[in-house]
C-alpha cells in the first residue's frame, strides 16, 4: 500500500466516522420523552435499519480484503 493512498484514507475515513458519531449522537437526542412522542416499535424500526447499514459496511470492507472476489458457497 501507498503511503499516500494511507494517507487519503486516514483522513476520509476519520471525518466520515466522525460524522457518523455526530448523527449518532443528534439522533440519541430524540429520546427525550419530553419533546417526543414514541414508541418502542419506532426505536425498533430505527436502530434495525442502523444495524442493516452496519452490516453492509463491513461486508464491503471484508470483501474488498478477499479482493473483491465473490465466492459462490453451499
Amino acid at each position: 500500500m501507498s503511503k499516500e493512498k494511507r494517507i487519503r484514507f486516514e483522513t476520509v475515513a476519520a471525518k466520515r466516522v466522525q460524522k457518523v458519531l455526530d448523527s449518532i449522537e443528534s439522533l440519541s437526542k430524540c429520546a427525550h420523552r419530553g419533546n417526543y412522542e414514541y414508541d418502542d416499535s419506532d426505536v425498533r424500526k430505527m436502530i434495525k435499519v442502523i444495524r442493516e447499514k452496519v452490516a453492509i459496511l463491513e461486508l464491503a470492507f471484508k470483501q474488498q480484503g478477499g479482493k473483491g472476489k465473490n465466492e459462490f458457497k453451499f
